[in-house]
């Protein structure tokens, strides 16, 4: 009977504002003691053929599918069980043909990145089958931004995107990222500390780890983090912050007056085979203004299936997703990991790293495009990796070595280089 009311609850049409901003803060913001963390790693993909050996081609999604098998994500293979790789990381693929190691939350920082270390092994050699190889970098200067994966989801994101600018399809195709995921908090206080701290502290660390200057066919400006500048470009209403006050009741306001990507068709896990012109919201849909359009009212389905197509840097899933952090050369994505997780690590700390990050919090554009030229913001990043390092029980080299690098203004990429 549980299941069943549940059900009928999710299905339900939502009529009023405030129980959709009610639904929003129970789904996005999970309460209780913050005890795990998660990460996702993106790379970039190249096929070299035999037969064309001088251009890097994409990889093609039937040898994709063939050599990670039991591992092949449904979206290229439908009848795939989706195994997660030994170590516990699933693997999916984006537009463009990048894949993406998705880790299982993990109670620890050393946990996660041992984890991620075997599997992201599996996946490469895996992949190396097939001459199929796994690129350490944030943006593809080489490449058009030609999608492979040919999904409805996909499809009706190129379609809004591409009525904004070259930004959207630049994005999805032709950038990779690294992803780390917290929980939220124990009750709403400690939520709002840690949703403010993540977007406090985020325009220094996404200058210290940018490291993706060139990305083919990007407009004029030379930018720290051209992966960055696309988020930023490609669709303002879905990409800027939200409001940070009250985040468990704003977050809700927020998304509800973002812009709609498409409509979930019948069949009820995919969307229709097309986008909404102009910029509905979900409220406009909720007070009957695409009732000529859409022909119904919303329901739960609907609107969680719009929660998924909003892309702060920071986003609230239930844990909070911080999306702000380039791909990182070789190993180095353990760095900007374990950065956040001794950041987080208890409230006194969140409570300092505020207050290092003070002066730059809110600067995420000039993060992007100056990077650590920037002088406040590389004091900025100095101070925050070098708290991190005083906090952090297994990376303290690691992050103190990031502390020194930033103080020089170099990046991760130079640094790999050097």
């Amino acid at each position: 009977m549980a299941v069943t009311l549940a059900r009928e609850v999710r299905s339900a049409r939502l009529t009023t504002r405030a129980a959709a901003e009610a639904y929003i803060g129970g789904v996005c913001f999970k309460l209780g003691p913050p005890r795990l963390i998660g990460a996702e790693l993106e790379w970039l993909t190249l096929h070299c053929r035999a037969d064309d050996p001088s251009h890097p081609h994409r990889p093609d999604l039937h040898d994709l599918a063939s050599v990670l098998a039991p591992h092949a994500p449904t979206s290229i293979a439908p009848d795939s069980p989706a195994r997660p790789l030994p170590a516990g990381s699933a693997v999916t693929l984006e537009p463009g043909g990048q894949i993406e190691l998705s880790s299982t939350p993990l109670p620890s920082v050393e946990e996660l990145c041992a984890a991620l270390t075997a599997d992201s092994e599996q996946l490469r050699s895996r992949l190396a089958r097939a001459d199929i190889a796994m690129v350490d970098a944030a943006a593809d200067p080489a490449r058009p931004a030609d999608r492979i994966l040919q999904l409805p989801r996909y499809r009706a994101m190129e379609e809004r995107f591409d009525r904004i600018g070259p930004y959207g399809r630049l994005m999805m195709c032709n950038t990779a990222a690294t992803q780390v995921s917290v929980d939220a908090g124990a009750d709403a206080v400690e939520v709002s500390e840690r949703w403010t701290v993540l977007h406090a502290v985020g325009p220094a660390l996404l200058a210290a780890f940018a490291c993706s200057p060139r990305l083919w066919g990007i407009p004029d400006g030379a930018w720290a983090s051209q992966r960055m500048r696309a988020w930023f470009e490609l669709d303002p209403g879905r990409t800027d912050p939200p409001p940070l006050a009250d985040p468990i009741s704003s977050y809700g306001r927020w998304a509800l007056d973002a812009p709609m990507l498409c409509v979930i068709g019948g069949c009820g896990d995919c969307p229709d085979d097309w986008s909404l012109a102009g910029d509905a919201t979900f409220a406009d849909w909720m007070a009957g203004e695409l009732d000529e359009v859409i022909g119904r009212r919303p329901d739960h389905r609907d609107l969680d299936y719009h929660l998924s197509t909003l892309f702060p840097p920071v986003r609230a899933a239930g844990h909070l997703e911080v999306r702000y952090l380039d791909a990182q050369p070789g190993e180095l994505w353990r760095v900007p990991i374990a950065a956040l997780d001794a950041l987080l690590c208890d409230r006194e700390t969140v409570a300092e790293a505020a207050a290092l990050s003070a002066g730059t919090a809110g600067r995420w554009r000039d993060a992007a495009e100056f990077g650590l030229v920037d002088t406040e913001l590389r004091c900025a990043a100095v101070g925050l990796l070098s708290l991190a390092a005083s906090k952090s029980r297994s990376f303290s080299v690691e992050l103190s070595a990031a502390a020194q690098r930033c103080r020089r203004g170099r990046t991760p990429v130079q640094e790999a280089d050097a």
